[in-house]
Formats: C-alpha cells, sequence, structure tokens
C-alpha cells in the first residue's frame, strides 16, 4: 500500500496557471448523451408530478401507499429543495408555482412535533430558498425575505456564549435542545449563512457560524485536523474520538474548502485546516482492498484502531478531494481523489441492480475489523472475494454522493468514462426504481425485486438528479469556476477565484487531544422501518 505525504512544503508551490480554476477551457460534453440528459429531466418530472398529486405541500412523497411522510417539519421539504433544479432544467412553470408557494410558507412553528434541526432546515429550506432567489437574478425578494425570517429563529441554537450550536430549536418557545452535536452539524452552515449575510448586509448570520467553526478547527484533534464526530456545545469540548468522512462528520470537511473559496477570504485557518485534514486522511486513513485494489478512507474510533468501513454518505470525499486539489492545483491530492472516485463507483458497478448500497466494509492487508460486535458472513465474505467489498447495509435511500463525485470527476478531467458511468446509473434508476406512482428506494440493491422503501427523499430531486443533470449538461452552465454547492447540491453564486487558497502550511498541532467519554461512532440498521443510517439528525448529504 503507498501512501502519499504532503508536507515537503515544496510540493505544495501553487500554479499561476491553473490555481483556482477547477474546470479545464472548453470541456463539451458529446451530442450523443443528449438523450440521457432528457431522461433524467423525465425522471424528474415523473418523480415530481406523483409528488405533487399524492403528497403536495408535505415533506416526502410516499409513492407505494401514494402518500406523504414527514421528515422535515411539514414545511414542504420536497418543494424548496427542488426548485432550484426546476430552474436549471428549464422547467419554468413548474418553479413558479413552487416559488409561490415557498414565499408564503409559515416558518413560524413546526408542523410536526419534531424540533427542528438547524442542520437540515439550513441545507435544505435556507439553502433552496437562496440559491433559487439568485439563479432567479433575485426577481423574488420574497424568498429572501423568507430565508431571513427562517434564519433569524434558527439562531437561537447560540445560548449565551457558546461558540458552537446547540443541534435542534424547538420553534414555538424558542428553546434549544440541550444536548451534544455533531460537526457536521455545527460546521455545514457557512456558505448558507453568509450568502444571507451578503444578501441582506447583516453580517450577524455570518458571524455566528464562522464563530463555530473557527472553534472547531482550532480544537485539537487525535488526528491532525481531523475533528472527531460529537461536539458538546455546553463545554466546547469534543465528546469522544471517532472520527469518519460519513455521516457526523462528513460536510465540516466538505465546507472548510468551499467556504474559502467562496468567501475568498484572506484568512487562511479554513484551507490550511482543509490541507491539513487531507494530509492526515491520506497519512492514517488512506487504505486499500486486498481484492481489486479499491481505495477508501476507513473510520478512526475512540481506541485508536482504525475500522475498515465507508458509507454512500462518505463517497462525496473524492469530488472533495478533486475540488479542493484543484483550487490548491496539488496534483496528488486530485490523483487520491480520483482514486476515490473509482473506489466509490466500484459499489454501483458491482451490484446487480449497479446502484450502490448504503454502507460496505473492506478487507485490508490489516485486516477487516469494523467494530467490537461486527463479524463478516460468509455471504459477505463471498461477495468481497468477487468485488473487493462487501454491503453492510444493502439498501438505497436516494443518495447522491457517488453520482455528486462523479459529477467532479467529468467536470475536472473531461474523461468520458465519468459520463458513461453517469448513464449506467439513469438506465438503473429507470429499471429498478420507476413505479408508476414515482421512484421509491430499495432495501436491497443486489435483490431486484426484493423490497422498495415507501419514501423519496428531498435530496433525490435536488442532489441526485441535479448532479446527473449537469453531468450531462454544458458544462459551462453552473460552473464549478462560477458557483459553490452546499452539501444539498444549493449552488451559490462565487466571485472570480482568487490565484491560491490558504498558505500552503500544513497546520501543527498546538497541544494534546484529551479524551473524553462519548458517543460511539454511526451504526446501521437493515431493518424494515428503521431510519437506514443511525447517525442521529442525518439522513442527508
Amino acid at each position: 500500500m503507498k501512501l502519499y505525504r504532503l508536507v515537503p512544503i515544496p510540493f505544495l508551490l501553487f500554479s499561476t496557471t491553473y490555481a483556482g480554476l477547477v474546470q479545464p477551457p472548453n470541456l463539451v460534453v458529446p451530442p450523443a448523451y443528449a438523450a440521457v440528459k432528457a431522461e433524467v429531466v423525465d425522471i424528474f418530472l415523473h418523480s415530481y408530478l406523483s409528488y405533487k398529486e399524492y403528497a403536495w405541500s408535505h415533506d416526502n412523497l410516499a409513492p407505494l401507499s401514494r402518500s406523504f411522510n414527514e421528515g422535515r417539519n411539514g414545511w414542504g421539504a420536497t418543494i424548496v429543495d427542488a426548485m432550484g433544479t426546476m430552474k436549471i432544467m428549464g422547467l419554468e412553470t413548474l418553479l413558479e408555482e413552487a416559488i409561490d408557494y415557498s414565499s408564503k410558507i409559515d416558518f413560524s412553528d413546526s408542523k410536526t412535533p419534531d424540533r427542528v434541526s438547524i442542520f437540515e432546515t439550513t441545507i435544505r429550506y435556507l439553502g433552496g430558498l437562496l440559491s433559487t432567489y439568485e439563479l432567479t437574478e433575485e426577481k423574488y425578494p420574497a424568498l429572501l425575505e423568507q430565508a431571513r425570517k427562517l434564519t433569524d429563529k434558527m439562531a437561537y441554537g447560540w445560548v449565551g456564549e457558546n461558540n458552537v450550536p446547540y443541534g435542534f430549536v424547538n420553534f414555538t418557545n424558542n428553546e434549544p435542545q440541550v444536548t451534544v452535536t455533531n460537526i457536521a452539524e455545527a460546521g455545514t452552515l457557512t456558505l448558507e449563512w453568509e450568502t444571507l449575510s451578503k444578501l441582506t448586509g447583516n453580517k450577524t448570520y455570518e458571524d455566528l457560524v464562522l464563530r463555530s467553526v473557527r472553534h472547531i478547527a482550532n480544537l485539537e484533534a487525535p488526528l491532525p485536523a481531523l475533528a472527531p464526530v460529537w461536539i458538546d456545545p455546553t463545554t466546547g469540548s469534543f465528546s469522544g474520538g471517532y472520527i469518519t468522512w460519513g455521516g457526523g462528520g462528513d460536510s465540516y470537511f466538505e465546507y472548510l474548502i468551499k467556504h474559502a473559496r467562496l468567501s475568498n477570504t484572506d484568512d487562511n485557518l479554513y484551507a490550511d485546516t482543509w490541507l491539513t485534514a487531507i494530509d492526515s486522511s491520506i497519512q492514517h486513513l488512506l487504505r486499500t482492498s486486498t481484492v481489486g485494489n479499491h481505495t477508501y478512507l476507513a473510520d478512526y474510533d475512540s481506541d485508536q484502531r482504525l475500522r475498515f468501513t465507508s458509507s454512500h454518505l462518505a463517497c462525496f470525499h473524492g469530488g472533495n478531494f478533486l475540488y479542493g486539489g484543484r483550487l490548491l492545483d496539488n496534483q496528488t491530492i486530485i490523483d487520491v481523489g480520483l482514486r476515490l472516485v473509482d473506489g466509490c463507483w466500484n459499489t454501483y458497478a458491482s451490484t446487480v441492480t449497479g446502484i450502490g448500497p448504503e454502507s460496505f466494509g473492506f478487507i485490508t492487508e490489516e485486516g477487516s475489523y469494523t467494530g467490537p460486535s461486527d463479524t463478516i458472513s460468509d455471504e459477505q465474505l463471498d461477495f468481497y472475494n468477487k468485488t473487493g467489498f462487501y454491503p453492510r447495509s444493502t439498501a438505497y435511500i436516494h443518495r447522491p454522493e457517488v453520482l455528486e463525485s462523479n459529477f467532479y470527476a467529468w467536470r475536472v478531467t473531461g474523461d468520458t468514462k465519468y459520463l458513461e458511468r453517469a448513464a449506467s446509473a439513469v438506465r438503473s434508476f429507470d429499471k429498478y426504481l420507476r413505479i408508476p406512482t414515482g421512484f421509491p428506494g430499495v432495501w436491497n440493491v443486489n435483490q431486484p425485486g426484493g423490497g422498495l422503501i415507501d419514501d423519496t427523499e428531498s435530496f433525490w430531486f435536488a442532489e441526485t438528479l441535479k448532479y446527473l443533470y449537469l453531468t450531462f449538461d454544458d458544462p459551462s452552465h453552473i460552473s464549478l469556476d462560477e458557483w459553490v454547492f452546499n452539501t444539498e447540491a444549493q449552488p451559490f453564486k462565487a466571485p472570480p477565484p482568487k490565484p491560491s487558497y490558504g498558505s500552503g502550511i500544513i497546520r501543527q498541532p498546538t497541544g494534546t487531544f484529551k479524551l473524553r467519554e462519548g458517543p460511539p461512532g454511526p451504526t446501521y440498521s437493515d431493518s424494515p422501518g428503521a431510519r437506514i443510517a443511525n447517525t442521529p439528525n442525518r439522513i442527508r448529504d
């Protein structure tokens, strides 16, 4: 196994020709893929028109029962989340209807007994409102006013002098739920809240979320810049030492470099922390399977032991490596990113349906440990010996991350193999998920007809179908050099890129990480009716 080290600093020289630009010039999608792009629009329309018929104003379509599910406080998450995709696809009639609805939502109270998740509300509702406002050239001021009202309520998550917000707020009495949160929830707010500050002129929103990210970034971690999942807003300290690029940790790392790009800040903390996290990941987490030599990032638990496991959620990392690698003009990061993209694509290419599972394990030269009570069944071992991974949770619930990274790989390299992969996914979705009333999820990607899931998450519309459409669309439309995507694939307008981001210097620890007792890492369940990913508050992105 070959490990890379980013730190001899001379290696991290910036190129004034390419640094800051992500896409190569004159990138063109071959005309043969126009039919695939049209099929993506058809999938969107089939899904959304079923939502309109059976679930309008509710959060999610339940396509099997021709009903609805409420997972995001009953405000119509699918409508708000899907608006940006409608605009990008040119579905203007549906967009006008969605804007009219979104402009009238009463965000003052939850329509379900649930508290309001600051993270999920930020990426889906706030992200959808602000992105649509920018995509429509600021023609709908009601969207901005809705965004402001919603964020004023979420701001109650910060209590007193706490740098880190609590994860949930009761919108009825504005009281937060006082409990531990995770770094993804506390660190995945910058793009949305700073965009709101830019558009309203109120710097308070930006100041709150940057306070949280700076605090997390400056805490000592078990591995340099690899913050563990759990954090206690009351004390400001990490709780436990579990590190993952999957649920609970993922989008904190994602937003470090994206914030640097969207803001063009001169504060090197964010880009340097991202670079250090990448360096630590390559040194300590990067592994390859003994069969097929597939690359992935292992988890690292509180016992300082690697867990040779990954997940669909974590598979955004390839795209994030590619994006940041281009911004920093660092070929090592780009090369590792492409290997991660390939490793995640293998989880699609190796299943009966051609669709990837929720979570998966690997066997490496060091073993197959995925947790203290986990064992590999004979069936899983047989699958591994054929494919180089084995499913730990077999479901697919509309996740975008593998196709998200595939989109970045296409836009960064121009290699048409990524177009072929995306086309294969479109065919698989159409063959195995389409029913007359929509596109449900599936319980087992290796057993066609083995059971469908009566739910369609809003991120199917916001992320999965948007990334697929943009893969086949003109690359100058929503260029990665002009827009920055939030973790829900809502694009925000970016200023022209700087010639370089960060100092190029790996951050060094200034103290020693002290382990405090905390929750274990994420777990997964295949039980029918259970939430697929038992990572608290996280079934996105």
